[in-house]
């Protein structure tokens, strides 16, 4: 099933914009039909299979690279005051298109506010897979950094976020619906469709915000589409307007944060 806008494929020369102010990710640009192009390859599963258990490494503190891929890779924050006897809550991070984990320019400093510790995860091409019509290199590489913020990082899986801007935050509500046993919440920045693929797991609660002016991603998507199809589907969904565009304002972002390690109970409008 989708919801909004098909995702569909992009090419790779697309100019791009940073919002780095108060939240952060990258500008996405117009989807473009896919003319003449061959089938994409068949959807694999959705499944994530790491899960946090007692750390068998000691982590850098502060930010770092992962090393896991080469072009494109990803950073891991681990806070200052971090100890593998205390599980921290995990915020994972995915970039608006074009974008990468540094976009998040900002998050580090919240993350270091609140204990968090931050995943920030580039995706395999320019935008995360589904996007691009097809899954499965973004959920295999998503599921290789989180098993190694596992192996270094005592996470609460009761305050284990996946959270995204605008094609990230598309790409978090789809793969994070079929993953509800390991995500114990869902932040959507300004999404632009949802599309989730079976199996469906769990029912995570869900935050999502968007501009009232966003000219790259409607916000009637958002507000008549995608979040009445969560709560028609029993999700409980958190939904936050602001007057601005396609963007993550310091508000929203601090909210969203503030929502997962306060429970993310709360109903929105």
């Amino acid at each position: 099933m989708l919801v909004g806008p098909p995702p569909q494929r992009r090419p790779a020369a697309l100019s791009r914009r940073a919002f780095v102010g108060g939240g952060a990710a990258a500008l996405v640009g117009p989807l473009l039909a896919r003319c003449a192009e061959p089938a994409p390859p068949a959807l694999a599963s959705p499944r994530l299979t790491a899960r946090p258990g007692a750390p068998i490494f000691t982590p850098t503190v502060g930010l770092s690279e992962l090393h896991l891929g080469t072009e494109r890779d990803g950073l891991l924050y681990v806070p200052q005051g971090y100890t593998p006897q205390t599980a921290a809550p995990l915020f994972v991070a995915l970039h608006g298109a074009g974008g990468s984990g540094a976009s998040w320019a900002s998050y580090p400093d919240r993350a270091e506010a609140r204990g968090m510790v931050l995943l920030m995860p580039d995706s395999r091409g320019t935008t995360w897979d589904l996007v691009l019509g097809h899954l499965g290199p973004d959920v295999a590489f998503l599921n290789e950094a989180l098993r190694y913020t596992f192996e270094r990082c005592r996470i609460d899986p009761t305050r284990l976020a996946l959270g995204g801007f605008s094609d990230g935050a598309s790409y978090a509500l789809s793969l994070g619906v079929s993953n509800g046993d390991l995500f114990s919440h869902l932040v959507a920045y300004s999404p632009g469709f949802y599309a989730p693929r079976e199996p469906i797991v769990g029912r995570p609660p869900v935050y999502v915000s968007h501009g009232t002016d966003d000219a790259v991603l409607p916000v009637t998507t958002t507000r008549t589409v995608i979040v009445p199809t969560l709560r028609s589907a029993g999700y409980t969904v958190t939904y936050e307007e602001f007057v601005g565009g396609h963007e993550v304002p310091s508000a929203i972002s601090d909210a969203a944060l503030d929502w997962v390690l306060g429970g993310g109970a709360r109903s929105g409008v």
